[in-house]
């Protein structure tokens, strides 16, 4: 591995831990189609390319999300009991879609990452959020509900911020509590995708070395070491900077970036 590849891996890292920290969503969405970039550059297979940049990138939020879930913890603002309902169906789903999604051609998941990129960023761009009109479902209700979010961060590296903050929104619950539950419910997630990346991926052709199925060893040990210096620097900054317009911000770099990706997609 050379250093500057390595380089890219703390930069990556670097950049998602500090959106996480001032936004609390964007992780994984920065972190895949910036390793799916290096990992092309470098070589590896192209039928393994986002395979790996989704199975190390959910790997990745294991770490963040304990050191986040443990911040909001102190705080009060974990719904625990929601977590423990959520949770069976969370690890189920996810563990279902990245066996799925270890069996599809990177086609179909580039172009799955690429709308969902372009829904996240128009949510942000709209400021749309969802009215509460609920309260939180019973146990099978949020099993259920869990059982989708893992489905869909399995096929995008993701923590389901994004996902599980407007579900929570719209049950009445309250926005400190709804982030703090959600940065909790990030962790069955992460732990579920990382087990279903490495176990799907293992026995694999062609995987580079230093991979553990799916996962990139080298590129998770930059990622992480980089992110968790950077969070917590991202959490100070968010209580001095505008961070309505930082979403915007983010939201308009998401675009490029599933742009890039659609471009790559429409000329391969």
């Amino acid at each position: 591995m050379s250093a500057l590849v390595l380089a890219g891996f703390l930069a990556t890292g670097a950049v998602a831990g500090l959106l996480a920290g001032l936004l609390g969503v964007g992780g994984g969405l920065i972190i895949v189609p910036a390793l799916v970039a290096i990992f092309e550059a470098s070589g590896f297979p192209a039928q393994h390319v986002l395979h790996l940049a989704l199975g190390t990138s959910l790997a990745s939020i294991v770490f963040t999300s304990l050191s986040s879930l443990r911040a909001h913890h102190q705080r009060g603002a974990v719904l625990w009991p929601t977590v423990r309902g959520m949770a069976p169906g969370l690890m189920l789903g996810t563990f279902a879609g990245s066996w799925l999604a270890a069996r599809l051609p990177s086609l179909g998941l580039k172009w799955f990452f690429v709308l969902f990129a372009y829904v996240v960023a128009a949510q942000m761009l709209s400021g749309f959020k969802p009215k509460p009109s609920r309260q939180l479902p019973g146990w099978s209700g949020l099993s259920l509900v869990g059982s989708l979010i893992g489905g869909v961060s399995s096929f995008v590296g993701i923590g389901g911020g994004s996902l599980s903050v407007p579900f929570l929104t719209l049950s009445n619950v309250a926005m400190p509590s709804a982030v703090g539950t959600s940065a909790a419910l990030g962790l069955p997630i992460a732990l579920a995708g990382l087990a279903g990346y490495a176990i799907n991926g293992a026995g694999q052709a062609g995987l580079p070395a230093g991979s553990l199925g799916f996962v990139y060893l080298p590129a998770l040990a930059g990622v992480v070491l980089a992110s968790i210096l950077t969070a917590p620097l991202g959490a100070a900054l968010a209580h001095k900077l505008p961070v309505a317009t930082l979403k915007k911000c983010f939201a308009a770099l998401l675009i490029l970036i599933a742009s890039r990706m659609l471009i790559g997609l429409l000329n391969p």
